[in-house]
């Protein structure tokens, strides 16, 4: 069963921002053909734009595991669990980082999760995981 999920998607404001592909792609393309330009543009927009959607993480808590991304945790291997917002989950991801740590960072998410990992055999000692709702995630991951 699931207790979390979220995607985390990217702010509109970068979807808009991807639209600086079509000038750019026109300027390298029009001098050789201007239907050439105006298809590569297109192209290259689609193709940055799906690229956003389909590389968007999942965070997802579930009864068994807690996944980020691509890599999943069991939850029995789960120890500690707290949430960091604003100047704190900066200063977790910056200066008091772990360079052991398995990290999924999204810069236009604020919040961060720290989970603690309980496997000897495992050298990584937290992962810390960009979410929107911190406190959301640890409340499920402590259900």
């Amino acid at each position: 069963m699931t207790l979390y999920r979220e995607r985390l998607w990217a702010p509109p404001a970068l979807y808009l921002a991807t639209a600086l592909v079509i000038p750019a792609s026109l300027l390298v393309f029009l001098p050789i053909s201007v239907l050439a330009g105006v298809l590569v543009a297109i192209g290259m927009e689609l193709g940055v734009l799906v690229l956003l959607w389909v590389l968007a993480p999942t965070i997802e808590v579930t009864d068994t595991e807690f996944r980020a991304g691509r890599a999943h945790l069991p939850r029995t291997l789960v120890g500690e669990v707290s949430g960091y917002e604003g100047a704190e989950a900066t200063t977790q991801r910056g200066p008091k980082l772990d360079a052991r740590a398995w990290t999924l960072f999204r810069g236009y998410v604020r919040g961060v999760v720290k989970v603690e990992v309980q496997d000897p055999a495992d050298p990584t000692p937290y992962w810390l995981v960009s979410v929107r709702n911190p406190s959301a995630v640890v409340a499920a991951l402590r259900s």
